[in-house]
């Protein structure tokens, strides 16, 4: 009996899982990276708008806690930028002003503040980066975080960090700079997500799904070159179903997506931006190296790896 219900979980995705952290070049559940590339964006010219980049993220950037129907991702923020990391999913409750981090109803032990802090701190340590961060309301459904946002901005940041248009930056003009990528109503505080080029079909609802997720993917990758060049593409690599958690879907399609990319390595493409579950620091060096190889010089970036 209990054979038949491990196979069963098995092929469902609950216990399909390394209970050990595992470390591979496509996916990474430990809590360090294999090594850092903190400030890759100084080699890009100034002149080169974002639009053409491309550039690694992750889903739910801040899910680190919740058990495995939660977890998303397991390097602290800090972690995340200096491995290379660009683009940040976060998810706020709105409460009276207050903005917390959550994962669906599992709170994530920070609040907005402490996000902004660490970005703005990475920042003023690499000026020659930039990040995007969209911002959603999740659990809540109060349809009005705008000004909580902003009071977070001014007390926790610092307002000229921010880019101030709803127009694509070039590198020059973004470096330093957070850009908010507004997935909520309001006026003009950064960009509008809505205004991305976006794939995420997330809903896996088991493994035996996980081949139409990464066929969503894979088209939306092959379009990301030919598409309009004034218009950021954006590729959730991520999913999760009642049987088939974050981590079973990354540890199957991160493989895909790293073979996907180092097959495509001799070609001066741009896929946008990539947005994972538990990626691995190869992997986002794979990622990183596709605008590295467009005339310009491979300087060496990369540092050992920390603990924080």
């Amino acid at each position: 009996m209990w054979c038949k219900i491990i196979k069963l979980l098995l092929l469902l995705g609950i216990s399909g899982l390394s209970w050990c952290a595992v470390q591979r070049p496509d996916y990474d559940d430990t809590a360090t990276p294999e090594f850092l590339n903190p400030s890759w964006m100084a080699s890009i010219p100034d002149e080169r708008p974002l639009s053409e980049l491309t550039m690694p993220g992750t889903h739910n950037t801040m899910a680190l806690y919740g058990g495995v129907y939660a977890e998303c991702q397991t390097w602290s923020l800090s972690s995340q930028l200096r491995a290379g990391i660009r683009f940040l999913d976060v998810r706020v409750r709105h409460v009276k002003g207050n903005l917390t981090i959550h994962h669906g109803v599992a709170y994530q032990h920070t609040h907005f503040g402490h996000v902004l802090e660490g970005v703005q701190d990475f920042l003023a340590s690499y000026p020659s980066e930039t990040v995007l961060m969209r911002v959603k309301e999740e659990l809540s459904e109060t349809d009005n975080i705008y000004g909580a946002v902003v009071e977070h901005v001014r007390r926790y940041a610092r307002w000229e960090m921010l880019w101030h248009s709803r127009l694509v930056p070039t590198m020059g003009q973004a470096r330093g700079k957070l850009i908010i990528l507004q997935d909520f109503l309001g006026p003009d505080l950064g960009m509008r997500y809505d205004s991305l080029d976006i794939a995420d079909d997330w809903k896996v609802p088991t493994l035996l799904h996980v081949e139409e997720k990464w066929q969503s993917v894979y088209e939306h990758l092959e379009m990301a070159p030919v598409g309009n060049k004034d218009q950021i593409f954006l590729t959730y690599s991520s999913g999760t179903g009642i049987f088939a958690v974050p981590r079973a879907v990354a540890q199957r399609v991160n493989p895909q997506l790293y073979d996907y990319l180092r097959a495509k390595t001799d070609l001066n493409q741009r896929f946008g931006i990539i947005c994972m579950d538990f990626p691995a620091a190869p992997l986002v060096q794979t990622i990183i190296d596709f605008q590295l190889k467009a005339g310009m010089e491979n300087a060496s970036l990369m540092q050992p790896a920390l603990q924080f």
